[in-house]
């Protein structure tokens, strides 16, 4: 089990290996966005680390981030919680103009193959 620590949310413990996306929707019950349904296609599901963030992300990760511009945040649907760790969720569906928070992620992390890389 892992701690997870949402900003203003709470402590929870999480099963290692869920996906972080999930654990903010399923164990947090946060209004977590994920529009692209975890595939690191949209960016929608940005978190920002208080603590804890992993030292590795996957290549999916890393290009979409680059593509986009994005610093300083990480994409909940690429990272696992393998470890204690704190964040700031700041892609909420409250106030997004959005008809839905997004189909729910798989378990598994998506795009398959995960190439795993330095942060």
């Amino acid at each position: 089990m892992s701690k997870l620590t949402v900003e203003g949310v709470g402590d929870f413990e999480v099963p290692s290996g869920t996906r972080l996306v999930n654990a903010l929707v399923d164990v947090a019950k946060i209004d977590q966005l994920h529009a692209c349904g975890g595939n690191a296609r949209c960016t929608t599901c940005r978190v920002e680390f208080v603590s804890g963030e992993p030292e590795r992300m996957t290549q999916a990760e890393k290009d979409l981030l680059a593509a986009r511009g994005l610093n300083g945040v990480r994409l909940s649907c690429q990272i696992l919680c393998e470890q204690d760790m704190a964040v700031r969720a700041i892609s909420r569906f409250a106030g997004s103009g959005r008809v839905d928070a997004g189909k729910r992620p798989a378990d598994d992390i998506q795009p398959t193959p995960v190439v795993w890389t330095s942060k």
